[in-house]
């Protein structure tokens, strides 16, 4: 393939290297970026990406294995879109890492495990390498029906249907929305992967041939409204789903809870506790969804919820984005982004860190066993918490 060198970008790489204004608000003592922090060298950064970039766009670098991994450690959280001060160009910074990504799967020259998860994709249907008909087997026990004109479509994804951490949070939301008594119905063991990550980590023809394969599906289906669990579902589907004729209402499952708790068709009761609330990536920056999962928690009398340090759109990101939580190029040391993040929870004072995303639910209680501060603080998804309300 030939490379980018043609490309449009071109001038606003040159002039994002040369700034660097997402790495002063804080004086690098507090940047917020997830592979920065985990490798400390500027290289990792936004910035420095672009510096790298730009030097492989003029041939003054080749691509190698290292190169690879510094393009592909970025989890795609979108710090450095939100401190950018150029109009016009900060919507366009995770476009050209995701462009240059695509070069290099074009040339077969990507991680390992980059390429093991497309292969697991191409060849499973799920980046577990499990088959296809335990894609249900979280609503065990909820009496949910398989799609069929509802008014909502559940979709989970893979990570809710395979993860063990995942699979419970799946569970407490479809349990908790089935409660409610609103329509919905679920695809079982006919759902496919989203392509969200797919897309991210550079193969846009697999992504491609996915989404066509799910529009197909939900068209026929005459499916006009999604709740998804993932915020990286809920971010290919409104974002890159319409492009592909897939032009579908989506909604995010705390939107919905907010909104039966406001109608009155979910009464939380009483439940004592303390809780953090940590901001997925694709839910906040991505698509600026901040309160309605705080105001799940605040209207169940008696919990009280403190604040991160780092919150709302200068959330720290768990890690898992970008492909990372099947990838683990960043890892999982001491100061990998995930760990950093449950400091700062247990920091807070609070017993409970409330979560509305399955890879980040997964990456935080990975994080707590790590600390070894399982006795102090616990993971919880927003519904396992109002459910444990109204219950």
């Amino acid at each position: 393939m030939e490379p980018m060198r043609a490309i449009e970008h071109g001038n606003l790489v040159h002039r994002c290297f040369r700034c660097g204004y997402c790495k002063f608000p804080s004086d690098y003592v507090d940047f917020n970026c997830p592979s920065y922090k985990t490798a400390g060298f500027d290289t990792y950064s936004a910035g420095g990406r672009m510096w790298l970039i730009r030097a492989w766009l003029n041939n003054e670098i080749k691509t190698s294995p290292r190169f690879a991994d510094i393009l592909y450690s970025c989890v795609a959280c979108g710090n450095c879109t939100e401190q950018c001060v150029y109009p016009g160009f900060k919507d366009q910074l995770l476009d050209i890492f995701e462009e240059t990504k695509g070069e290099l799967v074009g040339d077969g020259l990507i991680p390992p495990a980059v390429r093991d998860y497309f292969k697991a994709i191409t060849v499973n249907g799920n980046p577990y390498k499990l088959p296809q008909d335990e894609r249900g087997k979280w609503a065990k026990g909820i009496d949910i029906g398989e799609y069929s004109n509802q008014e909502y479509l559940f979709y989970v994804g893979c990570v809710g249907s395979y993860d063990e951490v995942g699979i419970k949070m799946a569970h407490a939301v479809g349990m908790v929305l089935k409660d409610s008594g609103i329509s919905l119905g679920i695809l079982g063991s006919q759902e496919s992967c989203d392509g969200n990550e797919v897309k991210i980590l550079g193969e846009t023809g697999l992504f491609l041939k996915l989404a066509e394969d799910n529009i197909k599906q939900f068209n026929e289906l005459g499916v006009k409204n999604i709740i998804t669990l993932d915020p990286h579902a809920m971010n290919t589907f409104k974002k890159n789903y319409p492009e592909q004729g897939g032009d579908y209402q989506v909604v995010h499952y705390t939107e919905i809870l907010d909104r039966l708790i406001r109608d009155k068709q979910i009464v939380p009761a009483q439940n004592r506790v303390t809780v953090t609330y940590h901001d997925p990536c694709y839910l906040g920056r991505h698509h600026h969804i901040y309160s309605p999962p705080r105001s799940v928690l605040k209207s169940i009398p008696g919990l009280e919820l403190v604040e991160m340090r780092r919150n709302r759109t200068d959330a720290f990101c768990c890690g898992g984005g970008g492909g990372n939580f099947f990838t683990d190029i960043n890892g999982s040391g001491e100061e990998s982004p995930a760990r950093v993040r449950i400091r700062e929870a247990l920091d807070t004072g609070a017993s409970i860190v409330a979560v509305a995303c399955p890879q980040c639910a997964k990456m935080l209680t990975d994080a707590v066993k790590a600390e070894d501060i399982e006795d102090k603080l616990a993971v919880k998804d927003v519904a396992e918490i109002l459910m444990g309300s109204t219950r």
